[in-house]
């Protein structure tokens, strides 16, 4: 586990990186979990969860968990954490929650997701009708063959493989960030209404123009880097928040 100069004491970052259940590990994402845990002044824990076909559902939620709890083992508190991912792992860290909610665990402080993978069904006609280059439907025709693989045997509706068939109330505070010209913007759209219609507290950043991914290209992509403040931004104020209500707590 990194850890940024001057981080504050137990506060931590567990990120998921994506890469459609199949693809990804420490070595695509470190760069990118490194500037975000920078950003935030904060610890990151990035895990190498196994992944389809090898190991199907449930393997990389386990995983997720196992990572949580190792987190909790060692002094950190609920409210320290901020669970994050993209793409895939966008999506495992919303499955994260919701196995945790259901499991009655106590739940982290928040939870970040880059273009999440809320709904690994991703209908062949919807994705015609948004994907205006071959190009792009090829790519997004590509990730709905993924789906099946992590799924295995278990239906891809699945609220803990696609969490935007979930119940989500009792969920604390979400940041979702989607590119209106990706095939998953529809998805994760819906998915933050039904979050916010539950109840769930959800920052939606829209931003324009911009790939699936687009948060690897940090370096050479100004809305990249500028998805990462906001993440950081995100982040101070939900701590921020949660140094604050023991104050209110004590004088209510």
């Amino acid at each position: 586990m990194d850890s940024a100069a001057g981080a504050p004491a137990g506060r931590v970052i567990l990120y998921l990186h994506g890469g459609g259940y199949v693809l990804g590990s420490l070595n695509t994402h470190r760069a990118l979990v490194g500037s975000l845990a920078q950003r935030c002044g904060v610890a990151a824990l990035a895990i190498n969860y196994r992944k389809a076909p090898e190991y199907p559902f449930p393997a990389a939620l386990e995983d997720a968990l196992t990572a949580y709890y190792w987190l909790l083992e060692r002094g950190h508190v609920p409210a320290d954490i901020i669970v994050a991912g993209d793409s895939a792992g966008g999506g495992l860290a919303l499955a994260l929650l919701l196995a945790l909610r259901d499991a009655g665990e106590p739940l982290p402080a928040a939870a970040v997701g880059l273009s999440p993978w809320t709904d690994l069904k991703l209908p062949a006609g919807t994705l015609r009708s948004i994907c205006q280059e071959e190009s792009l439907l090829l790519e997004a025709l590509e990730i709905r063959s993924w789906g099946p693989l992590y799924a295995a045997d278990t239906p891809l509706n699945h609220p803990l493989i696609s969490p935007g068939r979930a119940e989500l109330h009792g969920l604390p505070p979400l940041l979702i960030q989607i590119s209106n010209a990706e095939v998953l913007g529809d998805d994760v759209r819906r998915f933050a209404d039904q979050a916010r219609a539950a109840g769930t507290p959800v920052t939606l950043q829209v931003f324009d123009g911009l790939v699936h991914w687009w948060h690897l290209f940090w370096r050479f992509v100004p809305e990249a880097a500028t998805a990462l403040d906001r993440v950081a931004d995100f982040t101070r104020q939900v701590w921020e928040t949660e140094e604050a209500a023991p104050a209110v707590r004590q004088a209510a």
